[in-house]
């Protein structure tokens, strides 16, 4: 039987659809399982949110005399010294060079205190778990407050205030205070002897540690100033560390945090038996919700070559540009 032409090449037409189709899926579902294999698990919240976000380093450079309570005394860099020769290592002479650190405490600069800092039946810094790494990040500022009062103490009431204007505090997130003392912080080292020296500066109160522990029940929190409180006993540290609850000191750069949606990532040295921790804290916040912090580039790795090479500056005692 003769199949007339325009059947033939209608049947054609279909034919060549079909298979026009199932390139298509078969395609589309290369693409998806692609997609699954390069982006399992949480590795799509990276890509969906974390490569796009800004980053806001919430820590201290550590120099030699920047602000340390009277009772620990200053740290010094040097460059390290190769044992044979007694002399320091160098980019000309050894291909690479490398400091050496003397500091006389772990209480210095950006920190976070594990409870065995007061409290030895509590865990040292190299017990604390590996949980802490990412939390969510809370920010309460007390700063309109200290026009008033520059010894002002997070209360009850500003935890309400804020929870009443923003939501509930999430359990296990990371609450930081913000003062703006951070502000003060130096590298002279007269200035810095008589700022950490200085009883006047902002807190957090024990009542609020209390409600922010017991009822909301965060992870830990943080502040800009080297102490908890401003009372004789320092009592709020003294409470946390015997409860079995950890904190921040020494934060920076709250100014630029949003007070809600970030996420606060810890790291800090484990060592073992520590009691403090020099950390870093790096809020990572949605792009549209501020525009401090740096964004994630190509120009990360490899880093840019700078035009002015490092060198060790004999005044203050470590490497500059």
């Amino acid at each position: 039987m003769r199949i007339p032409k325009p059947v033939v090449a209608a049947v054609a037409l279909a034919l060549v659809a079909a298979l026009a189709a199932a390139v298509v899926a078969v395609g589309t579902a290369a693409r998806g399982e692609q997609a699954r294999t390069l982006s399992p698990g949480l590795w799509q919240v990276y890509d969906r949110s974390l490569s796009k976000a800004r980053y806001i380093d919430l820590t201290h450079s550590i120099t030699p005399n920047m602000p340390v309570w009277k009772g620990f005394g200053p740290a010094k860099f040097r460059p390290s010294v190769d044992p044979k020769s007694g002399k320091a290592y160098t980019y000309k002479k050894d291909g690479f060079a490398a400091t050496a650190y003397t500091i006389a405490t772990d209480q210095f600069g950006t920190q976070l205190d594990p409870p065995a800092h007061w409290a030895p039946e509590y865990a040292g810094i190299d017990e604390l778990p590996a949980t802490y790494a990412v939390r969510p990040l809370v920010v309460i500022s007390i700063v309109p407050r200290m026009k008033q009062d520059s010894k002002y103490a997070l209360q009850v009431s500003d935890v309400l205030a804020f929870e009443k204007a923003h939501g509930r505090i999430p359990a296990g997130s990371v609450v930081m205070v913000r003062s703006d003392w951070s502000k003060k912080w130096t590298d002279d080292a007269a200035t810095a002897k008589k700022l950490a020296a200085d009883p006047v500066f902002p807190g957090v109160s024990l009542a609020a540690l209390k409600l922010l522990h017991l009822q909301r029940h965060i992870l830990l929190h943080g502040h800009e100033p080297l102490d908890t409180d401003t009372t004789p006993t320092l009592e709020g540290e003294h409470w946390l560390m015997h409860h079995g609850y950890t904190q921040a000191e020494g934060v920076a750069n709250l100014d630029g945090v949003p007070v809600t949606g970030c996420l606060v990532a810890i790291g800090y040295p484990k060592f073992r038996g520590g009691l403090g921790g020099y950390a870093r804290y790096v809020a990572i916040c949605p792009r549209s919700s501020t525009s401090k912090g740096v964004l994630i580039s190509s120009r990360d790795a490899p880093l840019t070559r700078r035009a002015k090479r490092l060198h060790w500056n004999m005044k203050l005692g470590y490497r500059v540009r």
